[in-house]
Protein backbone atom coordinates (compact mmCIF):
# COMPACT_ATOMS: atom_id res chain seq x y z
CA UNK A 1 0.00 0.00 0.00
CA UNK A 2 1.44 3.34 -0.97
CA UNK A 3 0.98 6.74 0.60
CA UNK A 4 -1.14 7.78 -2.41
CA UNK A 5 -3.71 5.10 -1.62
CA UNK A 6 -4.72 6.67 1.70
CA UNK A 7 -4.70 10.44 1.28
CA UNK A 8 -7.56 11.43 3.59
CA UNK A 9 -6.86 12.55 7.15
CA UNK A 10 -7.70 10.11 9.95
CA UNK A 11 -11.37 10.17 10.95
CA UNK A 12 -12.46 11.44 14.34
CA UNK A 13 -13.79 8.24 15.88
CA UNK A 14 -15.34 10.16 18.77
CA UNK A 15 -17.82 11.75 16.33
CA UNK A 16 -20.69 9.29 15.64
CA UNK A 17 -21.19 10.54 12.06
CA UNK A 18 -17.52 10.16 11.14
CA UNK A 19 -17.36 6.81 12.93
CA UNK A 20 -20.33 5.53 10.90
CA UNK A 21 -18.79 6.81 7.66
CA UNK A 22 -15.47 5.18 8.50
CA UNK A 23 -17.22 1.89 9.34
CA UNK A 24 -18.88 1.97 5.90
CA UNK A 25 -15.50 2.78 4.32
CA UNK A 26 -13.86 -0.18 6.07
CA UNK A 27 -16.64 -2.51 4.90
CA UNK A 28 -15.65 -1.75 1.30
CA UNK A 29 -11.95 -2.57 1.83
CA UNK A 30 -11.01 -6.00 0.42
CA UNK A 31 -14.67 -6.79 -0.16
CA UNK A 32 -14.12 -9.01 -3.25
CA UNK A 33 -11.43 -10.99 -1.43
CA UNK A 34 -13.69 -11.61 1.56
CA UNK A 35 -16.74 -12.49 -0.57
CA UNK A 36 -14.65 -14.91 -2.60
CA UNK A 37 -13.63 -16.56 0.67
CA UNK A 38 -17.26 -16.91 1.69
CA UNK A 39 -18.20 -18.30 -1.73
CA UNK A 40 -15.38 -20.83 -1.62
CA UNK A 41 -16.33 -21.89 1.91
CA UNK A 42 -19.95 -22.43 0.86
CA UNK A 43 -18.82 -24.36 -2.23
CA UNK A 44 -16.48 -26.51 -0.14
CA UNK A 45 -19.16 -27.27 2.44
CA UNK A 46 -21.70 -28.04 -0.28
CA UNK A 47 -19.24 -30.30 -2.07
CA UNK A 48 -18.44 -32.10 1.20
CA UNK A 49 -22.16 -32.65 1.87
CA UNK A 50 -22.80 -33.85 -1.69
CA UNK A 51 -19.79 -36.13 -1.49
CA UNK A 52 -21.03 -37.68 1.75
CA UNK A 53 -24.54 -38.21 0.41
CA UNK A 54 -24.36 -38.79 -3.35
CA UNK A 55 -20.78 -38.76 -4.72
CA UNK A 56 -18.51 -40.94 -2.58
CA UNK A 57 -16.10 -41.28 -5.54
CA UNK A 58 -15.11 -37.58 -5.24
CA UNK A 59 -11.80 -37.36 -3.35
CA UNK A 60 -12.13 -35.80 0.10
CA UNK A 61 -9.14 -33.58 -0.62
CA UNK A 62 -11.24 -31.47 -3.02
CA UNK A 63 -13.68 -30.01 -0.44
CA UNK A 64 -10.82 -29.69 2.04
CA UNK A 65 -8.79 -27.78 -0.54
CA UNK A 66 -11.72 -25.42 -1.19
CA UNK A 67 -12.16 -24.81 2.53
CA UNK A 68 -8.44 -24.18 2.93
CA UNK A 69 -8.37 -21.66 0.07
CA UNK A 70 -11.48 -20.03 1.54
CA UNK A 71 -9.74 -19.64 4.89
CA UNK A 72 -6.74 -18.06 3.17
CA UNK A 73 -9.00 -15.60 1.34
CA UNK A 74 -10.75 -14.62 4.56
CA UNK A 75 -7.42 -14.24 6.35
CA UNK A 76 -6.05 -12.12 3.48
CA UNK A 77 -9.13 -9.90 3.70
CA UNK A 78 -8.56 -9.41 7.42
CA UNK A 79 -4.89 -8.54 6.88
CA UNK A 80 -5.66 -6.07 4.07
CA UNK A 81 -8.30 -4.35 6.20
CA UNK A 82 -5.98 -4.15 9.18
CA UNK A 83 -3.19 -2.68 7.06
CA UNK A 84 -5.62 -0.18 5.54
CA UNK A 85 -6.82 0.82 9.00
CA UNK A 86 -3.26 1.30 10.24
CA UNK A 87 -2.37 3.44 7.24
CA UNK A 88 -5.60 5.43 7.54
CA UNK A 89 -5.07 6.13 11.24
CA UNK A 90 -1.51 7.29 10.56
CA UNK A 91 -2.85 9.90 8.16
Amino acid sequence: MTQDTVAAPPPDLNDPVQRAAYRAELRMVARPIRWMGVALAVAGALLAALRARYWPQVPMILPLFLLGVAALHLLAGIVVRAKYHQARMRG
